[in-house]
């Protein structure tokens, strides 16, 4: 990598599905947009004072996590028992160390656990109430059950059981929202982090993409920085992120035509979703297979964000 200082980026999502402005309140618009500012201004203040992609990542997924609106953190989906399991990942592009937790019920900020996990243990994963026991003796923030719960994600439970199962009222709507965000920073080093409560009424110890390395997340300077949201267990059968990183180095396409491709794959699985991701040459993609997805990019003090998947960011 090149001494010389390279300009930082940083792309975040909030999650894909049916997203239309048929069923969004100019309202609830302006809410998202919002959120997913102060997201980006999070994580693009710690690029702008020089700090490392890692930080700024983990930064902006914190901003989501502590907002309702988020299938993460404070928001997230229910399991089918009504109780909240959390997944997340980061993974450093300099030297690929990775953490990741599953099954979280009470780290308050469960990618700031991932990156403890990461930074503080010999394993990449822990699980179940090790999570916890871990965060414990960490001194991480913990909080109530309750802190978690929101109004929209329990009327969505009530919903789809009150439905007895049938198959059309698990939507894209309630199986989507996981979070991420990837950066390059001034010294040229990526990294991504990836966080969710899955989706609504999944079967309690059911585990997504978002907590698996090289699936739901990825990232190596050599390559790219990943990050997914959307149908979690076919984001595991491609592989998302490894198969990006993949892409780009082995076969010489350039980060658009591979994250075009990606997509591809899981769309023939019958799947949609979305990533983003940026390379070691600071490109940067938002790709999406579904209706819309939140997201919003950074670079040269500029904020930029989108929704709906006929619009540009701006």
């Amino acid at each position: 990598m090149s001494d010389k200082p390279v300009k930082p980026v940083l792309v975040i999502h909030g999650g894909a599905g049916a997203i239309t402005r048929e069923e969004s309140t100019p309202e609830k618009i302006r809410e998202r947009r919002e959120a997913l500012l102060a997201s980006l201004k999070a994580g693009y203040a710690v690029l702008k004072q020089g700090g490392s992609a890692l930080d700024a990542v983990e930064q902006a997924v914190l901003s989501m996590e502590d907002c309702p609106l988020f299938n993460c953190g404070r928001g997230a989906c229910l399991t089918s028992e009504g109780t909240i399991e959390h997944d997340a990942s980061i993974m450093d592009g300099r030297t690929r160390a990775a953490g990741a937790l599953s099954g979280s019920r009470r780290v308050r900020n469960p990618i700031s656990a991932a990156r403890a996990i990461m930074e503080r243990t010999p394993h990449i994963h822990l699980t179940g109430d090790g999570v916890e026991l871990f965060a414990r003796e960490q001194g991480l923030a913990l909080a109530p059950e309750w802190y978690f719960y929101t109004p929209e994600r329990l009327e969505a439970l009530r919903r789809i059981q009150a439905a007895k199962g049938q198959p059309f009222v698990l939507s894209e709507k309630d199986r989507h929202g996981t979070v991420g965000a990837v950066a390059r920073d001034a010294d040229g080093n990526l990294a991504a982090a990836t966080s969710t409560g899955g989706y609504a009424n999944k079967l309690p110890g059911r585990v997504g993409d978002s907590a698996h390395i090289g699936a739901g997340t990825f990232a190596d300077n050599a390559t790219v920085a990943a990050s997914g949201t959307g149908h979690g267990e076919t984001f595991m059968r491609v592989v998302m992120g490894h198969r990006l990183s993949d892409l780009v180095e082995l076969t010489g396409q350039s980060l658009d035509e591979a994250a075009t491709a990606v997509i591809n794959d899981i769309g023939r699985f019958g799947a949609t979703g979305g990533l983003i991701a940026v390379d070691a040459r600071g490109g940067a993609v938002m790709k999406f297979n579904s209706p819309g997805m939140y997201r919003g990019i950074a670079e040269d003090d500029t904020f930029k964000v989108a929704i709906f998947g006929d619009e540009e960011v701006s």
